[in-house]
């Protein structure tokens, strides 16, 4: 079968992937869509290191063809959206609700394909740039079939990343104010997830002026123009006097990183969710701490994707989600170099493969 192979130096197609039967807790699924996450470039840019041969791919949604012995919650037939955690259930952060921090599945690596006989890696529990792929059952999550797959592909990431960072690891409240760093995938999740929350200011801060538009569709109220204006902080702080409740980073860069925590008002909160180089430093004035301020991480929104994906589905039968507007253009996987080059030249807040 078709997938897009990372194999240390560079991505290409391959057609020669073969995928093992599902296991008793395991589901065999047909990927639908798959979307472009700027993780996926990272692996391939050397940012995320992670070890070669590697299917790619981590956001996707698709149909049930095979089931396990255990697993009971979806069967053939059934569309799904993927989530990127292989939560064991029973561990001690499992237990108090914190799958994203699973003890036995945390940095797990797995190999489910082969090709030409040799082992293959899938990436992040997924690897969806691929036409099946076999996954634990908890990380296939019931969707309603009316959703459409390329829509319903983003929640597996960008929306519970975006969305999941306010609504669970900051728990913006309404009438709160927030800076969202970056309007990229995430960030404009992390903007429709703090509209969703009632933030009354909501600031949107992209070097591209082009984003304005979409940062505005998906709930932002202001925005600012980072190489349009001598200091960003300071811009952010002129709409906001005082400074904001709740700082996302969405880009990984550690001046960004300060910027984040430079916009913050007292008792404010950064959210840390670019990706940045592992070996990454960034800094802040130890004194503005005292002021009650947080830096915090947030791996994967925060998720507990087997009820999230469920809401956020619901969110979007509504209204109240846009999952449709993320996708900015569709693509065959044979135009996976092109996707990935739209992708840097910030051509598209999302880019989808459809199979």
């Amino acid at each position: 079968m078709k997938g897009v192979l990372f194999d240390g130096k560079e991505a290409s197609i391959v057609d020669d992937l073969e995928v093992r039967a599902p296991g008793a807790d395991e589901v065999l699924v047909k990927i639908g869509a798959a979307g472009l996450c700027h993780s996926d470039i990272s692996v391939i840019n050397g940012t995320i290191p992670f070890p070669p041969p590697v299917v790619l791919g981590h956001e996707g949604a698709g149909v049930v063809e095979a089931v396990g012995e255990l697993v009971s919650h979806v069967k053939p037939g059934d569309h799904v959206a993927l989530s990127t955690l292989a939560s064991c259930g029973a561990c001690r952060e499992c237990d108090r609700g914190r799958p994203t921090m699973c003890a036995k599945s945390f940095g797990r690596l797995n190999q489910p394909f082969t090709r030409g006989g040799e082992p293959v890696h899938n990436f992040a529990g997924l690897s969806v740039f691929a036409e099946q792929i076999v996954v634990k059952g908890v990380q296939a999550v019931k969707i309603p079939k009316d959703i459409p797959l390329a829509s319903a592909a983003l929640i597996g990431c960008g929306v519970l990343t975006g969305v999941g960072a306010v609504l669970n690891r900051a728990k913006v409240q309404p009438g709160d104010t927030v800076a969202v760093i970056g309007t990229g995938g995430i960030g404009l999740n992390v903007i429709q997830g703090a509209k969703l929350a009632g933030a009354v200011r909501i600031v949107a801060v992209d070097a591209n002026p082009a984003k304005e538009a979409v940062a505005r569709e998906f709930g932002a109220t202001d925005f600012v123009d980072a190489r349009a204006v001598e200091d960003s902080v300071k811009a952010v702080q002129g709409l906001v006097p005082g400074g904001v409740d709740h700082a996302f980073e969405c880009v990984g860069h550690v001046a960004v990183i300060r910027n984040a925590i430079d916009m913050l008002g007292r008792a404010g909160q950064a959210i840390i969710l670019g990706v940045a180089p592992s070996d990454a430093e960034a800094s802040f004035h130890v004194s503005s701490m005292f002021l009650d301020k947080s830096i915090m991480g947030c791996r994967y929104g925060s998720s507990r994707p087997q009820y999230d994906i469920a809401r956020y589905a619901d969110l979007y039968r509504t209204g109240a989600l846009k999952l449709d507007e993320l996708v900015t253009q569709t693509y065959a996987l044979d135009d996976f170099h092109q996707a990935v080059e739209d992708a840097e030249a910030g051509k598209v807040a999302r880019g989808v493969f459809v199979f």
